[in-house]
């Protein structure tokens, strides 16, 4: 995979948001060597520029509010995220770890590390993306075989058949309809609510 990330790292596009001091000279000048297509911002910006896969951002103490409110993604894919600080105090590594970066580099940078960190913190983002992906398949089958159950529930109740009928009579329907048993069930359980809630209304 790391080899993979590596051709693929002059397809990214990169933002650095840095002050353009010594070190935002030398942080842009390595990525440049490298073959990075990047943009630069300063003073730091209220959300990511719009497509960026890789995000370089200067931690400082005086900027942590600025920094969690750049970095709150909320439900969005958020990118990979590389710190860029002075020193290792509590407070800093605290705000590293809260805004989510997956690597981090010292200054003064220095001509090398920069390539491993960035290396290393796209394997890590696209393992958690592959992560979450499997979740969500997982979520998706759990959430597909509870309405199922429920469906068949309905079925056996209300037309006094065995779990096995029940579970045959979906199938089938399903592979008439084609459509997914899921999306079958999730019908059979919204006509039966429908029902349930008329015929209620009806008795009162």
């Amino acid at each position: 995979m790391a080899l993979q990330i590596l051709r693929h790292l002059k397809d990214l596009r990169m933002q650095v948001i840095h002050a353009p001091d010594a070190d935002g000279k030398a942080l842009v000048e390595q990525l440049s060597r490298i073959g990075c297509t990047f943009q630069t911002t300063w003073p730091i910006p209220e959300t990511i520029a719009p497509n960026i896969d890789v995000v370089f951002v200067s931690v400082d103490p005086e900027f942590r509010t600025q920094i969690m409110k750049l970095c709150s993604f909320g439900q969005m894919t958020p990118p990979t995220l590389i710190a860029i600080t002075d020193y290792e105090d509590p407070g800093t590594l605290q705000t590293v770890l809260e805004c989510g970066a997956l690597a981090m580099v010292e200054r003064p940078i220095k001509p090398f590390g920069l390539l491993s960190n960035l290396t290393i913190a796209r394997s890590l983002w696209v393992d958690r993306q592959d992560q979450a992906k499997r979740i969500r398949k997982l979520e998706r089958k759990l959430t597909g075989t509870n309405k199922i159950a429920k469906a068949k529930s309905i079925i056996m109740e209300t037309q006094r058949v065995s779990e096995q009928e029940a579970y045959e009579t979906i199938r089938q329907q399903a592979m008439s309809k084609r459509i997914p048993m899921d999306d079958l069930a999730n019908s059979i359980i919204n006509a039966h609510e429908l029902l349930t809630s008329r015929l209620s209304t009806l008795k009162s």
